[in-house]
């Protein structure tokens, strides 16, 4: 097998920012809930749920700046204690259908780990959904399961 070379790349744990002058934005399809996320059947055969709210945005938006983003157009979701359960909805590699993956919580006038998360790092692709699961003050934030990345 001459002739193959065996290549190891490294990458930084934050990616360089995008310079957002010169890079076009991408459409992130955000579908947002009140307790609950949307259950990926809710994504099939080129439906989705109605309740879209269109965002442009780069690769580098982060979590906290996506939520700003959402109470911007739902003043509901202003008050102090509102939690914003981010799930990325990407297609089944290998088959029809969807699977959702949780990537972070944020919390209105709270600091929070994932409120610098980027798309980037949660391996975000062009062409995939944003569920948002929001959940008021007076309810319980919701519980987090073991992210498998």
């Amino acid at each position: 097998m001459a002739g193959l070379e065996s290549m190891i790349t490294t990458f930084d744990e934050k990616p360089s920012p995008v310079d957002r002058e010169k890079t076009c934005p991408l459409l992130l399809r955000v579908f947002c809930s009140t307790g609950r996320h949307h259950s990926t059947s809710e994504f099939g055969h080129g439906n989705v749920p109605s309740n879209e709210l269109q965002i442009y945005t780069w690769q580098d938006a982060t979590l906290q700046e996506l939520t700003t983003l959402v109470r911007d157009v739902n003043p509901e979701t202003r008050r102090k204690g509102t939690y914003f359960d981010f799930a990325l909805v990407q297609p089944e590699p290998f088959g029809p259908g969807y699977r959702m993956r949780d990537i972070g919580v944020t919390c209105s006038g709270q600091r929070n780990a994932d409120d610098t998360l980027t798309l980037a790092q949660a391996k975000f692709n062009i062409g995939d959904y944003m569920d948002i699961n929001i959940t008021p003050p007076n309810r319980v934030p919701p519980q987090r399961r073991a992210r498998p990345y």
